[in-house]
């Protein structure tokens, strides 16, 4: 099974994760897949717009957890090529306007990827979370920064530390997404926009984009130092054994009995 599909139409192209079995969650391999893709798009002269989506019921559960705890616990865990980092960086470069078409559940990179994104629309029956607090790890993607540039201050604080859900309505009323649409319609809603930036030159897309993100690459860049290090810093410590063990025992994690500080 093909985990990444393509499509181009009309100078857009279409990505669509496919590992619904697993809600397109981002294994290595996938996150190798999308950072190739969005890098060759933005190399080929015949795309003007990219437009991410997922199969199934989901957009994306995040990072594979099966494969986070491996990472945690296996000497001989083998990184992909380019891994999540490289798919932030993919992200960060991309000089092409990228439209999400949100259609069904996001969790982590599934909701941060938005700070990356020109335009977003989502399903009405779509939830997003980010489980940063749940799994005891630290943000990502530059998400400390650029989510309270989208929806202020506290509505970041509450979506990277609740680890809680966050409905189409309330991603709407915060600015954390453009528009919602009707599970049956997002994709036309997503396309026909698609589609209509498509047709302009490709040139002053770009220079759009680069004017607008200019400004804020310096503090991409030290959110994602900064973030790099905490995850480090937290990434097999008791709370995030704790987390990832209730995770494949199928329980609730109990953070009650840690050591002090954790």
């Amino acid at each position: 099974m093909t985990i990444l599909q393509a499509e181009d139409r009309d100078r857009v192209r279409t990505l669509t994760l496919n590992r619904p079995d697993a809600l397109n969650a981002f294994n290595e391999a996938l996150y190798d897949e999308l950072t190739e893709a969005l890098r060759a798009a933005a190399a080929d002269d015949a795309v003007a717009v990219v437009l991410l989506t997922g199969s199934g019921r989901a957009f994306s559960a995040g990072t594979d957890l099966a494969e986070m705890a491996a990472r945690v616990s296996d000497p001989g865990f083998v990184p992909g090529t380019h891994g999540f980092t490289g798919l932030v960086d993919a992200l960060e470069e991309l000089d092409k306007p990228l439209i999400l078409a949100i259609n069904g559940l996001g969790l982590g990179i599934g909701l941060t990827i938005i700070g990356f994104a020109d335009l977003a629309f989502m399903s009405t029956e779509a939830r997003l979370k980010c489980p940063f607090a749940s799994l005891a790890v630290a943000p990502e993607a530059a998400s400390s920064y650029l989510l309270p540039h989208l929806v202020g201050r506290q509505n970041a604080a509450w979506i990277l530390m609740s680890s809680e859900w966050i409905t189409a309505p309330e991603a709407l009323e915060m600015g954390l997404i453009w528009r919602t649409c009707e599970p049956e319609l997002l994709m036309a809603e997503a396309r026909d926009h698609a589609v209509r930036l498509a047709a302009l030159p490709i040139s002053s897309l770009r220079a759009i984009k680069r004017t607008m993100i200019e400004p804020l690459r310096e503090g991409i860049a030290d959110a994602r130092r900064r973030e790099n290090q905490c995850f480090a810093d937290l990434m097999g410590g008791p709370a995030n054994t704790e987390a990832l063990t209730a995770f494949a025992e199928g329980r609730a994690p109990d953070f009650t009995n840690l050591p002090a500080g954790w």
